[in-house]
């Protein structure tokens, strides 16, 4: 296209290195513009353009803005709340407008991701990507008996399906550790409930390659074009464990 910015100067202000760099990117055949291998010289509409990087989206898009929240218990995951409740988006600035990727029930705490970016919020929401997500659940009962575990571990059936194996490890009494891909609704509630220790409280402690420790509750920080683009390939490599076969 004769109108729009130099592909190289675009990935550079992406943050893929200097320009000499990213025209070598696109020399050796790793940059796709919609689909298509890119060639030197390209020009794109970056407001319109799907720019990928050795297979993994790189967002190009003026204006894309990233928070890392932490959510407290009692915020609804939504924009607004017909009965009133604060939401997430409340706790973020209010422009640009932004929506979350993913949810969390109102009780359930912890690190939660708000965009304006379409593309990578769909690329990370798609059940068939399977990005990790990491909990620590307190639960009734004290620690579940080690048959209860492996029964976590192995996949547990639920009135809209079995669910994948968890990796799943105990921190302390009645309190574990769970690691899942997939985005059941109330997943890691429903399969404490099923194994009869049902979650007395719940907090998300990873997206992907994303934690942070630091982060009070009710408080958000920027994510780094590093950041952006490590949820990204996470994304796209869960998508490539599924073609192949297999799974974390």
């Amino acid at each position: 296209m004769a109108d729009g910015e130099r592909l190289q100067k675009v990935l550079a202000r992406a943050g893929q290195g200097s320009r000499r760099v990213c025209e070598n990117l696109i020399a050796s055949g790793r940059v796709t513009v919609d689909g298509e291998v890119a060639i030197l010289g390209r020009r794109v509409d970056v407001a319109t353009v799907r720019v990928e990087v050795d297979g993994v989206l790189l967002p190009v898009a003026p204006d894309l803005v990233y928070y890392l929240l932490n959510k407290p218990a009692g915020v609804m995951t939504t924009a607004d709340d017909p009965q009133g409740r604060p939401t997430v988006v409340g706790l973020v600035p209010a422009e640009p407008r932004v929506f979350p990727v993913g949810r969390l029930d109102l009780d359930t705490e912890g690190l939660l991701i708000l965009t304006n970016d379409g593309a990578l919020a769909q690329l990370l929401s798609h059940p068939s990507h399977g990005v990790v997500k990491e909990y620590v659940a307190e639960v009734v009962g004290g620690t579940p008996a080690r048959g209860a575990l492996r029964t976590l571990r192995q996949g547990i059936d639920l009135d809209d399906g079995r669910t994948a194996p968890a990796e799943v490890g105990v921190l302390a009494p009645g309190v574990l550790r769970l690691v899942i891909h997939q985005g059941k609704n109330r997943q890691v509630r429903r399969m404490c409930d099923a194994i009869g220790h049902p979650v007395r409280r719940l907090v998300r402690t990873r997206i992907g390659p994303l934690r942070d420790t630091d982060l009070a509750p009710g408080r958000w920080r920027h994510l780094n074009g590093e950041e952006v683009r490590s949820l990204a390939s996470a994304a796209t490599s869960g998508t490539r464990r599924r073609v192949n076969g297999w799974s974390s």
